[in-house]
Order: structure tokens, then sequence, then C-alpha cells
């Protein structure tokens, strides 16, 4: 288990928000409320996804950072796929809606307390890609994951530090990379102003 998915997260990654910015409901929210549909208690979500209880309620409360690879675990548990808590933007025109994704429509996703913000650039995830923009706050670390596939990526802007397999990189503005997404990867932004990334990722992870 790498450092970002401890069972008791230490108070200083604790963030208080609930919503978004938007007014969107952030993922712990959506935890919950899927959690009880499913009719499962926090006892049992917890166990499946080897997490704590303490550290599960606190997710829900948005109160405790939510790794990626941690939000996998709860996604399997609640048998959804992690794009279910993509956040539609604006209805998309009907016409459009498998080919083209507008500005102004793009689905986002706030990992809770890491200071992540995806937003899904693919009209679908029916496709053998999934396109993604994110941007990375200043300090802000994915922690480690792997999954199926392989990707490459572009900086758009900022500075990105990733780690793949255990080796280290520094990219900056105009840098790419490629690399198998079953290589254990991290990714983090050491700089003073937000990093925007690009990226490539197949099959869908998301």
């Amino acid at each position: 288990m790498d450092p970002m998915m401890q069972k008791n997260p230490q108070q200083s990654d604790v963030a208080t928000a609930s919503e978004t910015d938007d007014g969107e409901w952030e993922i712990g929210e959506q935890i919950r409320e899927l959690r009880k549909i499913k009719g499962f208690t926090l006892q049992h979500v917890a166990n499946e996804a080897g997490i704590s209880i303490g550290y599960l309620s606190q997710i829900e409360r948005n109160q405790s950072k939510l790794p990626i690879g941690v939000l996998k675990r709860i996604s399997d548990v609640l048998g959804v796929h992690m794009n279910w808590f993509f956040q539609p933007a604006h209805e998309s025109h009907p016409g459009e809606r498998d080919v083209i994704v507008r500005a102004r429509g793009r689905r986002r996703m706030s990992f809770t307390g890491l200071g992540i913000v995806e937003e899904l650039l693919s009209p679908n995830l029916a496709g053998p890609l999934e396109l993604l923009l994110s941007t990375i706050a200043p300090g802000a670390d994915s922690g480690e994951y792997s999954h199926e596939g392989a990707e490459a990526g572009f900086v758009i802007s900022g500075t990105l530090d990733l780690w793949v397999s255990g080796q280290h990189y520094r990219l900056e503005e105009g840098d790419s990379f490629s690399f198998k997404s079953t290589d254990t990867h991290r990714c983090a932004n050491p700089g003073h102003a937000p990093t925007r990334v690009l990226w490539v990722i197949t099959p869908p992870h998301y």
C-alpha cells in the first residue's frame, strides 16, 4: 500500500470543503449516497476496499484526501466505474453527444483534498481511448497507482514531477511522455502555479 493510501491520514491532510467552486457535489457525498442506495454499511465498504471505517467516513464527509487508487477500490466495491463520479457541466446537443465535447460541457471530477481536477475531453468512454485534461494545483500529489493499458501525456503549462516504476522525471511546459500503465506511477506539481497536462489513456481508465 502506498503512502497516499494509509488507513489513518494525518490531520494535515484534512480538507473541509464539501462543494466545488461550481456548487457541484464532491466525490465524498456521491460515495455516501451511492453506498446508501446499494444498502451497504460503512463497515462492508471499508472492509472490501481495504481501508478503515474512520477513513471511509472522512472520505464521505470530504474531510480526507482521496487518492485515485483508493477511489478505484471503492468504485469496485460499489459496482461502478470511476467515470460515474464525473459531473456533467451542461447537457450536450443530441447530434454532437458521441462526437464533440464543447469547452463549457466538459465533465469534471475533483479529487477531495488532492488539488487535482480532471476534465473528460472524450465524448464518451465507449471507445478504445480516453482523453483527459488534468489541472494539478501547486503541491498536489496523485499518490502511486497502476492499472491496465498504456498512457501518454503532454505538459501544456507548469512543471510536472513524474515517477514511473520508481524513476523520477521532471517535465516542463512542452515536454511529453509515455509509459505502460501497469508500471506504478505517480505525478505531482512541485511549482508555484497550476500545472495542466493533457493525457491519452488506452483503454479508458476511468
